[in-house]
């Protein structure tokens, strides 16, 4: 979508004028989340792409170590235990880069219009970090897709899959929220990118995605104890493979995480827009 038709949606006078904060908030969060979907339909090029690394850790890596049985994964398939863990994987590495969208909106202007709105701040980022999860949701449907194929025993309730969408599109506001806050410090595409990719896997490896906490040195033990990524897989692992899970807690943990990044990406805003 071109910078002259984006920028009359996210900066039109009527959806924010006489609305209240809640009225603005859904509203913001729609329109995002539509604009991505319509990135997606015009341009489905990255979507394409993306989908080949989780799908390369699944066939190469999820098959090879479970032939060789290296990780000890109790009654559960090590190829059923990585499954969820490259589904929010591939999430992550979707969300950590959407702060790049928002510096480009900035040079163009963009961003500059839709903060001349009355629209509060927290809810430009809200709509803009649940935009963001449109492309996770789509890259986690490829994935499970993938995974029943090579016939990894997925849960069949559709209230389970449900309340797994909700745990990616939370992991997503909050991974995509880090990403804005990190733009709003560092100003540029090109920093950005180098502390995306710096964080990514250390972000990846201290988390359960891979194998059990009780198998990490006890330093990544802790980093994964406050890694939310670690919450994320879990309640994926719980909902749709049906391993032991704390869903209160997880989800608790994705809520606090993502409203934690919005109100800190949004207090940089301006900052950003300078």
């Amino acid at each position: 979508m071109s910078a002259q038709s984006a920028a009359p949606l996210a900066a039109s006078p009527r959806a924010s004028t006489g609305a209240n904060p809640a009225g603005l908030l859904v509203s913001r969060v729609i329109t995002f989340c539509w604009l991505e979907m319509v990135k997606i339909r015009h341009d489905r090029t990255e979507l394409y792409t993306r989908v080949i690394q989780p799908v390369l850790w699944l066939l190469i890596f999820g098959e090879t170590f479970s032939r060789i049985r290296a990780i000890p994964t109790g009654k559960v398939p090590y190829l059923d235990y990585l499954a969820p863990g490259i589904i929010a994987q591939s999430a992550l590495f979707v969300a950590i880069f959407y702060g790049i969208q928002i510096i480009w909106e900035r040079d163009f202007g963009i961003l500059t219009r839709m903060l001349a709105t009355p629209t509060p701040r927290p809810a430009l980022i809200t709509g803009k970090a649940f935009g963001a999860s449109v492309r996770a949701i789509a890259q986690a449907v490829a994935v499970l897709i993938l995974a029943v194929i090579l016939q990894v025993q997925i849960q069949l309730n559709p209230l389970n899959w449900l309340l797994a969408m909700v745990a990616i599109v939370l992991g997503s506001a909050f991974f995509s929220t880090l990403s804005m806050t990190i733009a709003g410090i560092v100003l540029t595409r090109e920093r950005l990118m180098g502390i995306g990719q710096a964080i990514t896997m250390p972000l990846f490896f201290a988390s359960n995605a891979l194998y059990p906490v009780a198998l990490m040195p006890g330093v990544l033990q802790v980093l994964s104890r406050i890694n939310p990524l670690s919450y994320e897989v879990e309640a994926l692992r719980g909902l749709l493979i049906g391993t032991p899970a704390d869903l209160p807690l997880d989800f608790a943990v994705l809520i606090v995480a993502a409203v934690a990044g919005i109100l800190t990406a949004s207090a940089l805003l301006d900052r950003l827009a300078r």
